[in-house]
């Protein structure tokens, strides 16, 4: 079926229609859009041209309809499809990523909990979506039983409107239900650190598994992620005359190519070089027991700060910009995409600040 854009002269202007023909039929969708015949000033040829863009748009949509039998699928057998086992496929791409994988898992596994059943992409329209972020916010439980914290639902509803925008890109899908769904706002979350001097107590006391000690400050010295410094290998530790030593790396998260210059002291932290392709970090593992071995590292070293390996980066990107060095740099240093994901730790800065100047104080 072919979709024309036609006009009809009607009471002193110009009527927009739809002339759809079929195997020798024809039908008009009247759009009530119309033009003004023979504009004579510059708005009014504006005001047609705008007319005319929309009525345009319209049919555009219209034939697209047709083609994909009023679905808004390529096919009446992929409107039938499992949306689950889709996104259960865009998960498992996912599995070297422990972190990430881990979320699109619990998503799927909260999806499943919410529909109990099979869920088809024709299901899934603006309704569905408000219905599914209200099970996020006020219905889903974790194992415990407790309520998700607000950074968990954002995080899960964002990786259904993720499958929804790659299902679009595949041509599963023409339109995307969740194009106008607003997302659950992330919760304000502390970044902790360590202080310079925190960081110096850290460096001085014993930690009951070593590789975690030499990992996290090995991070907070470079700001690497814990996934690029398990996977670090020791032919990405480069040094040359005119430079010194640097890291030459593929960022595990966003896939980009770093260039990172390190400080002799990094190098000081390192045990005797390998092979090129050996681990830096061989025995470094993610694990709740090892994250407990790291916590008690830090209480005696006198910090009672909750502490996590991320703290680590967040530590480098604070003790960087405290000691002077410009936002850009940080940036760059961290590898971040966006100037924006850095200025949280600029924040932090000025709070300190704030904290540091209100610290003297007269009686006056």
């Amino acid at each position: 079926m072919k979709v024309t854009l036609r006009e009809r002269e009607k009471n002193g202007s110009i009527s927009l229609y739809l002339d759809f023909y079929h195997k020798g039929k024809r039908k008009c969708e009247y759009l009530r859009l119309y033009l003004i015949p023979k504009p004579r000033t510059t708005d009014e040829r504006e005001q047609n041209r705008k007319t005319q863009q929309l009525a345009e748009s319209i049919r555009a949509k219209r034939q697209i309809e047709i083609q994909n039998g009023y679905f808004g699928f390529n096919d009446t057998e992929r409107a039938d499809g499992s949306f689950l086992k889709y996104f259960e496929q865009l998960a498992e791409k996912r599995h070297e990523s422990d972190g990430n994988y881990g979320n699109w898992l619990s998503a799927l596994k909260h999806l499943k909990k919410f529909k109990k059943g099979e869920v088809k992409f024709s299901e899934i329209n603006t309704e569905w979506l408000e219905d599914l972020k209200t099970y996020f916010v006020h219905e889903a439980k974790t194992k415990h039983e407790e309520r998700l914290s607000q950074n968990s639902c954002s995080s899960y509803f964002n990786k259904i409107r993720a499958a929804l925008k790659q299902a679009v890109k595949e041509g599963i899908i023409i339109h995307n239900p969740a194009v106008n769904i607003e997302g659950v706002k992330d919760a304000e979350t502390k970044k902790e650190f360590l202080t310079l001097e925190e960081l110096q107590k850290a460096a001085n006391t014993s930690c009951d598994i070593p590789v975690i000690k030499q990992a996290f400050l090995f991070s907070a010295l470079t700001g690497l992620r814990f996934s690029d410094v398990q996977k670090l290998t020791w032919q990405e530790i480069q040094h040359s005359d005119e430079n010194g030593y640097y890291l030459r790396f593929m960022q595990k998260k966003t896939k980009g190519q770093e260039t990172l210059p390190i400080s002799k002291d990094v190098i000081n932290l390192l045990s005797e070089r390998k092979s090129g392709e050996a681990l830096v970090f061989s025995d470094l593992t993610y694990s709740d027991y090892n994250n407990q071995k790291l916590r008690e590292w830090m209480i005696r070293a006198g910090i009672e700060k909750t502490i996590s390996f991320h703290c680590a980066r967040h530590t480098f990107a604070t003790l960087q910009l405290s000691l002077g060095t410009d936002i850009y740099t940080v940036s760059k240093l961290l590898g971040h995409k966006n100037l924006k994901t850095t200025e949280i730790y600029a924040k932090i800065i000025d709070q300190k600040k704030i904290a540091a100047a209100n610290r003297i104080k007269l009686n006056l």
